[in-house]
């Protein structure tokens, strides 16, 4: 009997407030609930933001005033969770920690509004968010179910680049993988963060747990992102969901700007021979079931490559293009990728025998894993597929 879902993802960016972002996320929410969607998945970092472009005033032997102006700015910017330093893990989840006295809860409530919201709208709720915790930031993800709330919460383990000076490394045990029943369809869920992605015995962790539902919230707006999501979806026959924002210039918080000239990437870079150039590639506007709404490409009107490049000081540039999919088990694009296309949304219906389906030939963590010769441990983490 099929195992069929609705599965989507939403291409949105953060907001000036972290207030206005949490409406926004509820305000998809609800839009996803009267589409019938049963899970949605928002970018890395949506909830506190991702800082792109930001120096934070600090180049190798020295640090900048400026910079610890910014980096104050992001750290109120981000979100409270009311979690340790160190993880909690169940003993967050189960809410075992003790709160202040006359308080009901830890943190400053942002995990109650998105339990509150996955609960009115019987969304299940994925979301990438920048945890404050103590005097350190984590980039992490938070997975809400409608009927329980919070069922984990992760960290990332390997910030990339200029994020190690911001994000603080997260702990390998939060790793572990998540089941829930939807509609009487058994998930295993777990999500790797951007470029954590591009660490094959992380992925491998993730495999090992039998996940049929893998999730990518990402920063990374290249045109590589798709074909290492249809690896990761052909290597653990699961469907794979990925979600990026969708930046201007114009859309940055001016404290990033604050005390230095900001140099921006060129919004494009490729060249002009590339067959997989997302000039080239179709922009994925919104799924309805499962007919794709496609709109043309300006820049196919533009002639050569050197004029389809935006001005890098125009306040219009797009400083991240998005590039949101949804990948199915056998490496096959569902939709997207979702190219310069701000608050984008896709959903499509999925059936997840498909992911059975696909463990004829291989099962990467299982018959095809050559375990009596091979072995992983991750210090503090069970590599065994979890209960339901």
């Amino acid at each position: 009997m099929p195992k069929k879902l609705k599965l989507a993802v939403s291409q949105s960016r953060t907001l000036d407030t972290l207030q206005q972002t949490l409406d926004a996320l509820a305000a998809t929410t609800r839009k996803a609930a009267s589409q019938n969607i049963d899970l949605v998945l928002f970018p890395e970092a949506y909830l506190g933001g991702y800082p792109r472009t930001c120096d934070f005033g600090a180049s190798v032997g020295a640090r900048a005033p400026h910079g610890r102006d910014q980096f104050l700015e992001y750290f109120h910017a981000a979100v409270d969770l009311g979690d340790t330093p160190l993880g909690a893990g169940d003993d967050w989840v189960d809410r075992k920690l003790p709160t202040a006295k006359g308080r009901e809860y830890r943190g400053d409530g942002t995990r109650e509004f998105l339990e509150r919201v996955a609960r009115e709208t019987g969304v299940f709720i994925v979301t990438g968010l920048v945890e404050r915790c103590g005097g350190s930031l984590y980039c992490g993800v938070v997975y809400v179910c409608p009927r329980y709330g919070c069922i984990g919460k992760r960290r990332k383990l390997m910030p990339t680049g200029s994020e190690r000076l911001v994000w603080a490394q997260g702990q390998a045990s939060s790793l572990r993988a998540v089941t829930t029943e939807i509609k009487g369809v058994q998930l295993c869920l777990a999500a790797a963060i951007c470029w954590e992605n591009y660490m094959p015995l992380l992925r491998y962790s993730l495999y090992s747990q039998n996940v049929n539902l893998y999730l990518a919230p990402t920063a990374d707006a290249r045109d590589t992102w798709e074909p290492l999501m249809r690896t990761v979806a052909s290597e653990s026959r699961a469907f794979v969901l990925s979600a990026n924002q969708c930046v201007r210039k114009s859309h940055l918080p001016a404290w990033i700007s604050v005390g230095k000239k900001v140099e921006e990437p060129k919004a494009l870079t490729r060249t002009s021979t590339s067959s997989t150039s997302p000039s080239r590639r179709r922009k994925s506007v919104v799924m309805e079931g499962t007919h794709e709404l496609v709109l043309p490409d300006p820049s196919d009107d533009k002639g050569s490559d050197s004029s389809a490049i935006a001005e890098d000081n125009s306040a219009d540039e797009f400083v991240c293009r998005g590039g949101s999919c949804i990948i199915g088990p056998m490496g096959n694009v569902l939709a997207g990728s979702l190219w310069e296309v701000e608050d984008g949304f896709m959903a499509v219906d999925v059936d997840f025998e498909d992911c059975e389906r696909g463990r004829l030939d291989i099962d990467v963590a299982g018959s095809y894993s050559r375990n009596d010769a091979f072995h992983l441990t991750v210090d503090g983490l069970d590599l065994n597929p979890p209960p339901f």
